[in-house]
C-alpha cells in the first residue's frame, strides 16, 4: 500500500526491524512517548472514536463539519489506501487541513524510530507516537483520532482525557485480538470510555453490544448519549432529519451514500454538540455536502477498469470486510436497485484475520456471482480458491479469478443485455487500495 517517498522509505526499515501487527499494551508507547517529551499530553482537544464499522465515516464527518465552521483540525485515521501520508491529515489554517507532507513524515518517522532505540516496539505504536507528535507540533483547533484496533490496549488510548469518546456500530471482527462474541469485542472498545467525558454511542445492531457500552459508561461515570434515545436520524422526502433534546435539523442528505451513512452523520454531529466547540447549524448542513471519504461505496467513473467493463456498467469500491460492513453495504445496493435493477457482481479479496462467511451471506440473493482474486500488497491474503468456496457455502455462485482485471473481462466479454452490470469490489482495505492506486487515484 505504499508507494516510493521519503516517509515510505523510512517506514519500510521500520517494517524490517519490527513485528507487523498489533501486540495490544500501552507500556511501549508510553516509553516512546515519555522520550519525545509527552506529545500525546500537549494536543488540542481531542475526539476519540472506536468501533468495529463506521469509525472512519464518523471521522470524516466530523472534520467535515468543524473545517464548515472554520475551525483547524487534525484527524488521524488508519488504515491507509494508497500512501502513509493518508494517516495523517493535519490542520492548515481556519477551515482548511491537508495531509501530511512527505518530508515532514518522514522526519517524524525518522525521530520515533530514533528515540526508541532499537527497543521492542510494533510499528503501528511507532506511527501512533508520530500522530501525536505532529498534533502536538502544529497548531489547531481540535484533533479527530480515529483507533486503531479495539479500545483498550489501541496505541492511541494513551490519551487520558479526551474531550468527547465516541463508540460506532459493534460486530465481530479482529476475534483472535478482541474475543469472539460480541460483548467481549464491545468492552474492548468501551476501554476508550474515560471517567466523566462524554461519550457518544451510535446505533448497535447487538442489543448486548449497548448494554456492555451503556454500563462502562455508567460504571465511569461517563455522560451517555445514544443512538436510537437520545439522538436520531431518518430520511424524510429525500433530507435527513436530525433530533435530538435541542430539537430538529432538517439537512441535505450526506455526500456519502447508504442509510449507515445517515447514522454515521448523526452519531458525528451529536459528538461535536457535546465539544468544546458545538458547530453552527449552517456548518452542519455544508458539511454533509462536503465531506469525503475514499474507499466507502465510492464510485469509479475513469481509468483502465471502467474502459474494460462493458458499455454502461457500473464499477463500485468499499472496503468493508466484516459481517456488519457486508449487511450494509448490501442496504446501499439493495436501495440502488429501487432506480436501476442491475446484475451485481462481486469481487471479492479479503485477509485471513476475517470472518468471510458473515460477510457474504449478506448478499445471498442478491449477487449474481462471485469472482474472488488475490491480495497483491500482503501475504495475508486468504487464498482465492479457498474464498471461493466460502462464498458457495453462503449461497452464492463463485469462482476464482486472477485479477480484478481478469473478473470484470470475464463479465463484460460478451455482455449485450441490459441494463449493464453492476461491479462491487469488495472485502479488504488492501484490495481497494490496489485498485484506486492502478486507476490513478491518491486520496488527497
Amino acid at each position: 500500500m505504499t508507494t516510493t517517498s521519503l516517509a515510505a522509505a523510512e517506514i519500510d526499515a521500520l517494517l524490517e526491524r519490527h513485528p507487523k501487527g498489533f501486540d495490544l499494551t500501552l507500556d511501549r508507547i508510553q516509553r516512546l512517548l515519555t522520550a519525545l517529551g509527552d506529545p500525546h499530553l500537549r494536543l488540542p482537544p481531542v475526539v476519540h472514536v472506536a468501533g468495529t464499522n463506521g469509525k472512519g465515516s464518523v471521522t470524516a464527518f466530523t472534520r467535515a463539519i468543524l473545517e464548515a465552521d472554520g475551525r483547524a483540525v487534525h484527524s488521524h485515521t488508519s488504515p491507509h489506501l494508497v500512501n502513509w501520508h493518508e494517516r495523517y491529515r493535519l490542520a492548515a489554517g481556519a477551515g482548511r487541513s491537508q495531509l501530511v507532507s512527505d518530508e515532514v513524515l518522514a522526519a517524524a518517522v525518522r525521530k520515533a524510530a530514533e528515540l526508541n532505540g532499537g527497543r521492542p516496539i510494533t510499528v503501528f505504536e511507532i506511527l501512533t507516537a508520530v500522530t501525536f507528535l505532529l498534533f502536538a507540533e502544529y497548531p489547531a483547533d481540535m484533533a479527530v483520532v480515529e483507533v486503531g484496533l479495539g479500545g483498550r490496549f489501541d496505541a492511541t488510548n494513551v490519551i487520558a482525557r479526551p474531550a468527547v469518546s465516541v463508540i460506532t456500530s459493534i460486530s465481530l471482527d479482529h476475534q483472535s485480538f478482541l474475543g469472539d462474541r460480541v460483548e467481549l469485542i464491545a468492552a474492548e472498545k468501551g476501554g476508550i470510555i474515560k471517567p466523566g467525558v462524554p461519550v457518544v454511542i451510535g446505533q448497535q445492531v447487538e442489543p448486548v453490544a449497548m448494554e456492555v457500552l451503556t454500563s462502562i459508561a455508567d460504571r465511569q461515570g461517563a455522560p451517555a448519549s445514544v443512538y436510537g434515545q437520545d439522538f436520531f436520524a431518518y430520511d424524510e422526502r429525500g433530507r435527513l432529519v436530525y433530533q435530538d433534546e435541542d430539537g430538529l435539523l432538517d439537512l441535505p442528505m450526506p455526500r456519502l451514500p447508504g442509510r449507515h451513512q445517515m447514522v454515521n452523520a448523526a452519531t458525528a454531529i451529536a459528538a461535536l454538540r457535546k465539544s468544546p466547540f458545538p458547530p453552527s447549524d449552517k456548518a452542519i448542513e455544508v458539511g454533509m455536502a462536503n465531506v469525503d471519504w475514499y474507499g466507502r461505496m465510492q464510485r469509479l467513473t475513469s481509468g483502465p477498469l471502467v474502459e474494460m467493463a462493458a458499455p454502461g456498467s457500473e464499477i463500485w469500491i468499499d472496503g468493508g470486510h466484516n459481517p456488519g460492513a457486508g449487511a450494509a453495504i448490501a442496504e446501499t445496493l439493495a436501495d440502488m436497485e429501487d432506480r436501476v435493477q442491475r446484475p451485481l457482481f462481486l469481487i471479492t479479496g479479503m485477509i485471513n484475520t476475517k470472518e468471510p462467511l458473515g460477510f457474504f451471506s449478506a448478499f445471498t440473493g442478491m449477487a449474481r456471482r462471485v469472482f474472488t482474486v488475490p491480495l497483491s500488497t500482503t501475504e495475508a491474503g486468504i487464498d482465492p480458491d479457498e474464498l471461493a468456496d466460502v462464498a458457495i457455502e453462503a449461497g452464492l455462485d463463485a469462482e476464482p479469478c486472477d485479477s480484478v482485471e481478469e473478473a470484470i473481462q470475464l463479465v463484460s466479454a460478451n455482455w449485450q443485455a441490459d441494463p449493464a452490470p453492476r461491479f462491487l469490489i469488495c472485502g479488504s482495505l488492501y484490495l481497494i487500495g490496489e485498485v484506486l492506486g492502478r486507476s490513478g487515484i491518491v486520496p488527497r
